[in-house]
């Protein structure tokens, strides 16, 4: 059965500021939460168990590579980022450079910081609606700093890959997925992932 997660529509006359939203967000810490640009919330429940190990899968070859080349900061799905829009996102995995990072200043990495990051990675759980997902990640491109994204639908066994600029591209059951130059010598192996 697909599903989407449940949004909580506010009241324009009741905007909950970026303070009461982490606030909401950390007592809430068993849910994933994001926030739209229009301030609409949606919570989804936590993910399978499968689907755990799988993003667990990517986050480490992702994670491995970031601390070998060490130009940069892997996050896990549990961070959220403030974009440009107003919208807070949580992907999956990404990835900033360490430069931009370091910009931020510790009060901004303590929260869901002002920041999108360079790379991010979406992965479709088997009861998730495959739209919302890909207008996610139409949503990261509008971001000035996105350099690149990756939809995974391990239902279909299709990579979309996302560039700023550009149109989406589709890989049909790929064995890997390689994301040079913009991650120079990361390539996402998916024997563990399918």
């Amino acid at each position: 059965m697909l599903s989407s997660p449940l949004i909580l529509h506010f009241p324009s006359s009741m905007p909950m500021t970026d303070d009461q939203f982490f606030e909401f967000c950390q007592e809430n810490r068993d849910l994933r939460i994001e926030r739209n640009k229009f301030g609409d919330i949606s919570i989804m429940s936590p993910a399978g168990s499968e689907t755990g190990n799988r993003e667990v899968n990517i986050l480490g070859q992702l994670w491995v590579w970031s601390e070998k080349d060490g130009t940069g900061i892997t996050f896990s799905s549990s961070t959220g980022f403030k974009l440009s829009t107003g919208a807070e996102r949580s992907p999956d995995a990404s990835w900033i450079k360490l430069e931009r990072w370091n910009q931020l200043t510790p009060q901004q990495q303590k929260k869901f910081a002002p920041i999108c990051p360079d790379f991010v990675i979406e992965l479709r759980s088997p009861s998730d609606n495959l739209q919302p997902l890909k207008d996610k990640m139409q949503e990261y491109m509008q971001e000035p700093e996105i350099k690149l994204g990756l939809l995974i639908d391990r239902k279909n066994r299709r990579v979309y890959i996302y560039r700023p600029g550009q149109i989406e591209e589709c890989l049909e059951n790929p064995d890997a997925v390689n994301c040079e130059p913009i991650l120079p010598g990361f390539i996402l192996n998916m024997g563990k992932i399918w």
